[in-house]
């Protein structure tokens, strides 16, 4: 998620959070530098190659979601989730073998008070009843870890470790605190609970149109021609405070819509 670009999901007390889960609000314009053949790759994923960079472990698309090589070399065996114009998404893979408990650990490289804010992020998905529940450990591998970075790029607060493959989350995702800045706990909850979301398999609400939270011109980050489906229950309008807006500010917090609970408890 970038700051300026208000953003992504779909997460808080002076820590140092930027303006959205994935992305600020201002606007940040990224030089594609990928081949033609790995544009092909992320359109069959069903993700938007505009903007996208790339990286040393894959290719980042829409601000802060990583797909590995591995994830680009993959068979997508399901459509996108579409929850109304623009509410919630899935991407192509979710978390199977259900019910499951994912575990989340922090690392020690992060101010004080990212660990209250994840534990703020988990209680918050926890509280749904979901068939996905999450524990947060201090030792041993995690299935999401939340690890520190010094640098995502300009105005990127976040970036998701991908999307689910193969069954299991995508392996966590990183913050950059020197982005993110001083923020309240429940800012950097949301922005972590945003980063989940990533790692369940939920796109940006916005996906039709980014700039609905991260301002400027119109951007749609594209179905690619792999479908969409809508959630029973959900409009078909905007939803302003859902937690996978693409871009939130530096005082938002945005715990679970009741559209947002719809999506979440008709996935898990």
């Amino acid at each position: 998620m970038k700051k300026n670009t208000l953003l992504a999901l779909l997460a808080a007390t002076g820590l140092g959070l930027g303006l959205s889960s994935c992305q600020e609000k201002d606007n940040v314009t990224i030089k594609n530098e990928v081949s033609e053949a790995t544009i092909g790759q992320i359109k069959a994923l069903g993700f938007t190659a505009t903007g996208a960079v790339k990286t040393d472990e894959g290719v980042v698309v829409e601000g802060d979601i990583l797909l590995t090589n591995e994830m680009l070399a993959s068979q997508p065996e399901q459509n996108l989730l579409r929850v109304g114009q623009d509410e919630q998404y899935r991407t192509t893979n979710l978390v199977g073998r259900l019910p499951r408990v994912l575990t989340v650990s922090v690392s020690s490289q992060f101010p004080n008070g990212y660990v209250q804010a994840a534990d703020e992020a988990i209680r918050r998905y926890n509280a749904l009843g979901l068939r996905i529940t999450m524990r947060r450990i201090t030792s041993g591998q995690a299935d999401l870890p939340i690890t520190y970075s010094a640098n995502l790029g300009p105005g990127v607060l976040g970036r998701s470790g991908g999307f689910p493959s193969n069954g299991n989350p995508a392996p966590g995702f990183q913050l950059a605190p020197s982005v993110i800045g001083a923020r309240s706990i429940n800012n950097v909850a949301t922005i972590m609970a945003h980063e989940m979301g990533h790692c369940l398999g939920f796109r940006h609400t916005d996906y039709f149109n980014r700039a609905y939270s991260c301002g400027g011109a119109a951007s749609n980050e594209g179905s690619s021609g792999v479908g969409a489906i809508l959630i029973p229950g959900t409009p078909s309008g905007a939803d302003p405070n859902s937690w996978m807006l693409a871009c939130i500010g530096s005082t938002g917090d945005r715990p679970f819509t009741a559209n947002d609970r719809t999506a979440l408890n008709y996935v898990y």
